[in-house]
């Protein structure tokens, strides 16, 4: 055993630089892979938690007044049934801010999707005017427990009592309206009503759908959200950076044990009689592999065991929300494991590639066999002598021919060499992806910057109240609706934007936009679902009105999962005279700052009218430019370990041939050359594969991940030739001076003897 220690000491001492290089990119993959689980559980966890200690609903149904819910009982998979609770549409005001929500008439807390209170009470009947706001409608109001809300237009008042979290579908300013619950005698004039459903079978929602819906009435339903919806909604982005971090650091973790597995196998080709001899004085074969599974062991340890004590750390001190994520699961229960099992995973599977790549070792016969005079493959080709002839380079020949010539070898390093590469190229087209629709967020879905809606106001006069500030350049009045797609298993948002004489701007992916009177765009969450492509006709209901539309195109729809179709506002009153625009989206001039724009339209209009900036769709994926950053740290480690493994193999075999190639004639400059030609053949043949692979694999992902969340794809940028000619620069240009002082290292070290 000592003797085993002391040869690993040994081999670690000759070899430090590749083992802190292996530390470090153990490091970084390990991070990667836990702050992934972090963001997984971050944005399923917290859900889960209030889903399960609030009852939750399975289905939520918003139905008109004339609906009798009640009967829903007798459904057979329908276990509860809670309410059905009148509703009020409103709008709220405090502190100068504007927000739309729902008032929800209980007596009691709901004993179906009961809201959790975080702060604050439940409405007492001596407070008939109190409120219980939901966590997001709250933060948007900065409302807590004692403010008073006031309806515009009106002179009634709201007390909040109470903030409470919920599982349905949270405030979003200009989409969803929040919610609000009080006692039934606060709500004035009700205009519909919410039933919750607590299913038997929750993986069967749709058919449960499908029978309320029949039993109801279509045309009393308004608006039907399932659990899985609102579970989607409330996971937003947090689950979509998991994934990416998941993918990348699962790929960095394949890219460094390919690099380890050809590390090894270059050490025992280079140290054959040293492995013969330890056989020879008696270590069997078990015990060489062991040395080399061991020490790769121990720094795969060091690295894994560093990033977790790193990431746990940091907790809430890293900025954004991946401090928030980290925080919470740290008081999550299964955090430590989850930890143990993310760097016992990662140090077994670099530990599996190691003993694969180290039972070579082991194979090593105690007397080795004589090596050849002329290797394989090493005869020049007639082509290079012939070139040689005629006054070619002989550096570059020879070190071209040597890399040739070892064909199976450079096609394995070539392999490893490109995976970090190709995975770099993929990450610098996810940043360029994410820069590029930051910077223009029509390309995303977002032609308009700032969202209006005026309570009680003529179209006209709000049309004319929007195009007093010179900035806006466009107004395009709109509806959305709730459709009941066909089949009665769930709803949709039809939207109804613009007009055929003024177009709303669609980022369109496929096809064409609506021109005719029943022409329309849909987004990929919607093609899916109906499972339709575009040029089909689709057929919904609204109340009790169908709607025949033609898809005539794919548009990019970041909004409700991409289950949204559009259509011209005109489109809609052909079969609904009564559908009037109950907002406005607005255009503005380029460089317009849209928060000065929306203060001074909501001065304009003197408070008649809620302006709010419409969010950029990637906002929520900034953190993943710091991810990408370190992600390209961790793969260009792993890049430089294996350029450095293959650089030492090249100057290792080669160095019978440095002797040789002097006494020809070649100075030590050649000589080193062709050593550098070796190894640049190897290093551009695989920056020309990861280019010529990744850039349309980094297209084929991101694309892939737009239509698996609804958006639909359509979005992926691809680097631009200066930031990839860099990319492919620097990599050659590091190959060619790592190879240029290893080789002028070996050629100092075999200096022909002096003639005397």
């Amino acid at each position: 055993m000592r003797a085993i220690l002391r040869w690993a000491r040994a081999d670690f001492h000759r070899h430090r630089g590749q083992a802190l290089f292996h530390v470090l990119a153990t490091a970084g993959i390990v991070a990667s892979l836990l702050l992934a689980t972090v963001l997984f559980a971050y944005a399923t966890n917290p859900w889960q938690r209030i889903f399960t200690r609030s009852n939750g609903a399975h289905v939520t149904l918003h139905t008109g007044s004339s609906a009798d819910p009640r009967r829903l009982a007798g459904l057979d998979g329908v276990d509860t049934v809670s309410g059905p609770y009148p509703t009020e549409s409103v709008t709220l005001t405090t502190h100068g801010v504007r927000a739309s929500a729902e008032l929800r008439g209980t007596p009691a807390p709901p004993s179906v999707g009961r809201p959790l209170l975080t702060s604050g009470r439940w409405p007492r009947p001596a407070q008939p005017d109190g409120v219980v706001l939901e966590s997001g409608l709250a933060r948007a109001l900065l409302a807590g427990p004692g403010d008073t809300l006031t309806l515009p237009g009106t002179a009634r008042t709201l007390t909040v009592t109470g903030v409470a979290e919920s599982t349905g579908p949270g405030y979003a300013p200009g989409e969803r309206p929040g919610t609000a619950w009080a006692l039934p005698d606060a709500l004035r004039a009700p205009d519909g009503q919410v039933t919750d459903l607590r299913l038997t079978d929750p993986d069967a929602t749709d058919y449960a759908v499908q029978r309320a819906v029949t039993v109801l009435g279509a045309g009393t339903v308004d608006e039907v959200t399932t659990w899985q919806q609102a579970r989607s909604r409330a996971q937003g982005d947090d689950r979509l950076l998991g994934q990416v971090l998941g993918l990348f650091g699962l790929a960095a973790l394949a890219a460094a044990c390919l690099a380890v597995h050809g590390a090894i196998g270059t050490r025992v080709r280079g140290h054959l009689r040293d492995i013969a001899v330890l056989k020879a004085i008696g270590f069997t074969p078990g015990q060489v592999v062991g040395v080399f599974v061991l020490q790769h062991l121990v720094q795969a340890l060091l690295g894994a065991v560093g990033a977790a004590l790193l990431v746990t750390g940091a907790g809430s001190r890293l900025p954004g929300r991946l401090g928030e994520a980290l925080t919470v699961w740290q008081g999550l229960p299964s955090h430590a494991a989850g930890l143990l099992a993310v760097v016992a995973g990662t140090v077994l599977f670099i530990g599996v590639a190691t003993a694969r790549a180290a039972l070579r070792a082991g194979r090593v016969p105690a007397v080795p066999s004589s090596p050849q005079v002329t290797p394989q493959g090493a005869a020049l080709s007639p082509l290079v002598r012939s070139a040689l002839g005629r006054g070619l380079p002989p550096a570059l020949l020879l070190g071209a021919h040597r890399a040739v010539a070892r064909r199976g070898r450079s096609l394995a390093t070539l392999g490893r060499l490109a995976l970090p590469l190709l995975l770099i190229v993929v990450a610098m087209s996810a940043w360029t992806t994410i820069d590029r629709l930051h910077d223009h967020p029509e390309q995303a879905g977002r032609a308009t910057a700032l969202r209006a809606q005026g309570d009680g106001l003529d179209p006209t006069e709000v049309r004319e109240l929007l195009r007093r500030d010179p900035r806006v350049t466009a107004v395009y009045p709109g509806v959305e609706l709730s459709a009941l797609v066909p089949g009665q298993t769930a709803t949709i948002a039809l939207r109804g934007v613009g007009t055929r004489q003024e177009p709303y701007p669609y980022a369109l992916a496929e096809g064409r936009p609506p021109r005719g009177p029943h022409e329309a765009v849909a987004g990929q969450g919607l093609l899916d679902l109906l499972r339709i492509r575009v040029g089909d006709w689709v057929r919904m209901t609204v109340g009790a009105r169908p709607q025949i539309l033609h898809i005539v195109g794919r548009a990019i729809e970041p909004e409700n999962s991409g289950r949204v179709v559009s259509t011209a506002l005109d489109s809609l009153r052909v079969d609904d005279t009564r559908t009037r625009p109950t907002r406005y989206d607005v255009r503005l001039a380029p460089g317009a700052d849209a928060d000065a724009a929306a203060a001074r339209l909501t001065a304009l209009a003197d408070g008649r009218l809620d302006v709010h900036v419409v969010a950029n769709p990637v906002d929520g994926l900034s953190p993943l430019r710091q991810v990408v950053a370190g992600l390209i740290a961790v793969l260009a480690f792993i890049g430089l370990v294996e350029l450095l493994t293959a650089i030492g193999a090249a100057v290792r075999e080669g160095r019978q041939d440095v002797l040789a190639l002097q006494a020809l004639g070649l100075s030590p400059r050649q000589v080193i050359a062709s050593f550098t030609v070796t190894v640049l053949c190897t290093c551009l043949a695989a920056v020309g594969t990861a280019l010529a692979a990744g850039l349309p694999a980094a297209r084929w992902l991101i694309d892939a991940q737009a239509r698996a969340t609804g958006v639909g794809g359509g979005l992926a940028q691809l680097p631009p030739a200066g930031p990839l000619a860099v990319f492919a620069l620097t990599a050659v240009a590091g190959a060619a001076v790592l190879a240029t002082l290893s080789a002028a290292r070996a050629v100092r070290r075999h200096r022909p003897d002096p003639v005397r």
